[in-house]
């Protein structure tokens, strides 16, 4: 028997799980950092003197509206500025009842020193309410037992209060201002629509109504084109940035200014000669089953020729969409025909000149959404994807789809912070707007790096920031490493990049915050090498891929490279794995693909470390999934498993958050999984090398802002968070360590055990939306972790009540496997008859095949 071989159907348990109430143990948060008090008599006449200032602008303003046929009414926007390295109370800010609203949080570096600044929508005749808490302050008002009622952790962090200006609305980096002030140019404004708790859509309406009028007012251009958010709206306008600094009544209804994303991330193509025959020789070995339910990958980009030979028998002309004006969904830029040939073939280096049977069962079709860069400037970005996929999924709508999208702003993400573009990827892969009726799997591309003729690869790589919206949480975001070294051309010239490294094409994460961004990517694909002599470094046929071009009258074949290519075969991958397992979930889909990633031993050294390093820092593993996310997946583990290494594979769902009589919003569920655990088995194994590896997948629902550095405004609608059985810990134990509930009193705490074995570790994996570990030990020490706890952690449906999201369930996928790779050991059979014993229906293992 072959042990090694993987031949073999994974697992697939119905839902197993126990259901717990939950109460999470850890209080969280930290220490807070100490704010100096002031002097109570002099800070509260500076802070009055503030406020009476923002109150005489207010009345201008409303002398500046009283043309305006306003709906909602007159307010003002108040910039309110810390102290030096001192952190503002700044949810106290907010007061739902009096309608004043926390806009916007910012740190800047003023003189070495960090300074917060946090905007707020004051209404007309709601200044009394900060008025009321300075007299609080000055009087030192207590409650009738005594404990103090007078705002002084807020008030003595706050230096000063004003008008709130351009500045402290502007979100993105200060590169990006337009050195011109006076120019006329599209800007992305976040409106803050916030839902009540009973509020109609009339609601939402006056307020786009009244910012429109306003700007109309001053002679601002509004795009008609709108992306909506829980708590925000997106529009494009067209203003020059004085236009929008000196119109303070138009800044009072703007919670945050970011620069537009226009796309031009497209690769030049490098020639390669025309190869007819080679075409017609490779559709010759191909064999397409068709049986009927085959899952198509979308490409959303320039169009794609489906005409093109090797493309016809996986798409007709009515595959072909488009939602530009134009109305022509052929691909006249070449970039969409690219990605197709990657995305259904490969790499053709890798088939072309073969003689085997090339097996393929997904299919094609194509959504252009623009013909040329920057020919979109007054749509946000994610309009233009969601209008996408409406005209998709429209025409098709019984279709089974995965969808890539090579095409990114060329921009960077401001340290990982959701834009809008990457927050409608996530509103549409959760399918937000339809209650999750159509969840969606995308793979889009990293970005590439911004090549030099004399990089310093890889350190280079290393500051060049991932591309907006590959930030997203709920997609896989795909980078490029690289196996192209064999050079054929005579030149000085050698490989930049080793086998098995980092492409010179891919960007990464390191520099972003990695306290509150997701890994990214999660995956690596090959993206092409480049070359390098002594006069610097370029791109080379050699070391590209081979994929299709647009205009097969003059030529069949162009060369590919970067993340684009990367994220097509992604796509490819991902379309596999569901031809197999078609009912499976996107987040399933996308659990396997990071959950069957290795990263190669040359991926190893671009953290310092080795892969036989037995003390590997937590901090090293933190720096190689930001270069290299999970690393290569490897379709042969993604789609089965073998006799020594399996996988468990489960779809459930949990309820986060309830709300208890009153008001109070706290956790509910927790998930306990019992497993089939081959215990003898893995007890006669001894201190045989054994791994557990362990994938985690959801879909978020997203609520982006600049004020998601708070707790309360949280970008995740939810977060979930896995844990094991540790081997000495008895289940009552591990109930008590991660379930506050399971306590009977504050004193029935756990006997502590260690677990330092886990490869990324508590602090690492918990990021994002997908989260992967693999612990290493003994067979004997595995063979107590037959236990797996999925349960809550924070995020806006439990923190932002109006939105009355604190009864919705959240869908997750599990993975579980256990590998033995230097034994021959038949542990699949021992489990298949375990999970044969768990129930008395027939159908004990269910694979969709």
């Amino acid at each position: 028997m072959a042990y090694n071989d993987f031949d073999k159907p994974h697992f697939f348990l119905n839902s197993n799980a126990t259901s717990k109430a939950f109460t999470s143990p850890s209080g969280g948060g930290g220490a807070p950092k100490t704010i100096p008090k002031q002097d109570r008599p002099t800070h509260s006449a500076k802070l009055r003197e503030d406020l009476a200032t923002i109150s005489t602008k207010l009345e201008t303003l409303k002398r500046e509206a009283s043309d305006i046929a306003l709906t909602m009414g007159i307010g003002i926007q108040a910039e309110f500025e810390s102290f030096p390295d001192v952190d503002m109370a700044v949810e106290s800010l907010a007061n739902a009842i009096h309608g004043i609203e926390l806009h916007n949080v910012k740190t800047v570096n003023k003189d070495d020193q960090l300074i917060e600044i946090a905007t707020v929508f004051i209404p007309d005749g709601k200044l009394y309410s900060f008025e009321q808490k300075i007299v609080d302050y000055l009087n030192e008002k207590k409650n009738k037992n005594g404990e103090p009622l007078d705002n002084q952790k807020l008030l003595d962090s706050i230096r000063s209060i004003r008008t709130a200006a351009f500045s402290a609305i502007w979100s993105d980096d200060d590169s990006f201002l337009p050195e011109d002030k006076d120019k006329l140019v599209w800007w992305e404004v976040w409106v803050s629509t916030p839902r009540k708790s009973k509020e109609s859509n009339n609601h939402y309406q006056a307020i786009i109504s009244d910012f429109t009028l306003i700007a109309n007012e001053v002679e601002v251009t509004v795009s008609q084109h709108k992306l909506r958010f829980p708590e925000h709206t997106i529009v494009q306008v067209k203003a020059s940035q004085n236009q929008l600094t000196n119109n303070t009544l138009l800044l009072s209804r703007i919670a945050e200014i970011r620069a537009p994303k226009i796309t031009a991330e497209f690769f030049d193509s490098a020639s390669s000669e025309e190869q007819e025959q080679w075409s017609e020789d490779l559709l010759k070995r191909l064999y397409q089953p068709n049986t009927g339910d085959e899952p198509y990958v979308c490409i959303i980009d320039s169009g794609v020729n489906v005409e093109h030979p090797l493309l016809s028998p996986f798409a007709n002309l009515s595959d072909q969409l488009t939602i530009t004006d134009d109305d022509d969904p052929t691909d006249n830029l070449g970039h969409g025909t690219e990605m197709a040939g990657l995305a259904m073939w490969g790499d053709l280096t890798d088939v072309l000149g073969l003689t085997q049977i090339e097996v393929i069962n997904h299919k094609l079709e194509s959504v252009k959404t623009l013909n040329y860069s920057g020919d979109n400037k007054e749509k946000p970005l994610g309009i233009i994807t969601s209008n996408a996929i409406s005209e998709v999924e429209y025409n098709n709508p019984e279709r089974s789809r995965v969808y890539s999208m090579s095409l990114s702003s060329g921009t960077g993400t401001n340290f990982g912070r959701p834009s809008s573009w990457s927050s409608a990827l996530d509103s549409l892969s959760v399918d937000f707007l339809g209650e999750g009726a159509i969840p969606r799997l995308f793979t889009i591309s990293a970005g590439n790096a911004r090549i030099t003729s004399m990089m310093d690869y890889p350190e280079y790589n290393f500051l060049q920031d991932i591309h907006d919206p590959a930030q997203a949480w709920n997609a896989i975001t795909v980078g490029a490493y690289t196996k192209k070294v064999t050079l054929s051309e005579s030149s000085d010239s050698r490989p930049l990049a080793p086998l098995g490294g980092l492409s010179p094409y891919s960007t990464t994460s390191l520099i972003w915050d990695r306290k509150n961004s997701p890994i990214k990517p999660e995956i690596v694909f090959e993206g092409g090498n480049m070359g390098k002599d002594a006069l610097g470094c370029a791109g080379m046929n050699d070391l590209h891929l081979q994929t299709t071009y647009r205009d097969f009258s003059t030529r069949h074949f162009q060369c590919s490279h970067g993340t684009s290519a990367a994220t097509a075969l992604a796509a490819r991958f991902t379309a596999q794995v569901k031809c197999k397992y078609p009912k499976l979930w996107p987040e399933t889909i996308r659990a396997l693909t990071v959950h069957s990633a290795d990263w190669t031993d040359e991926m190893y050294s671009l953290a310092s470390v080795k892969r036989t390093d037995k003390s590997t820092k937590k901090s090293d593993i933190s720096n190689l999934l930001r270069i290299v996310g999970f690393g290569v997946p490897n379709l042969e583990k993604a789609l089965n498993s073998a006799s020594n290494s399996l996988s468990l594979v489960i779809q459930d769902e949990l309820q986060p958050f309830i709300k208890t009589k009153g008001s109070e919003l706290k956790t509910k569920d927790m998930h306990l999984h019992e497993l089939p655990w081959p215990k003898e088995i893995l007890q006669s194994l001894g201190g045989t090398n054994v791994e557990l590896t362990i994938t985690l997948s959801y879909f978020v629902e997203p609520n982006p802002s600049s004020r998601n550095i708070l707790n309360k405004y949280s970008y995740a609608s939810h977060q979930l968070r896995f844990d094991v059985k540790r081997p000495v810990e008895s289940g009552a134990d591990f109930q008590k360590r991660i379930n506050k509930a399971n306590r009977a009193d504050k004193d029935d705490k756990p006997n502590s055990t260690e677990d330092s074995n886990w490869y990324i570790g508590i602090d690492n994996r918990h990021r994002g939306s997908i989260h992967k570990d693999i612990w290493r030990g003994s067979a004997v020490e595995l063979s107590e972790r037959g236990k797996i706890a999925i349960y809550p952690a924070s995020g806006w449906w439990k923190t932002r009540q109006s939105h009355q999201r604190f009864n919705s369930k959240a869908r997750y996928s599990l993975i579980i496997s256990l590998s033995v790779p230097d034994v021959d050991v038949d542990i699949y059979t021992e489990i298949a008859s375990k999970i044969a014993a768990m129930t008395t229906t027939p159908a004990a293992i269910n694979i969709d095949t």
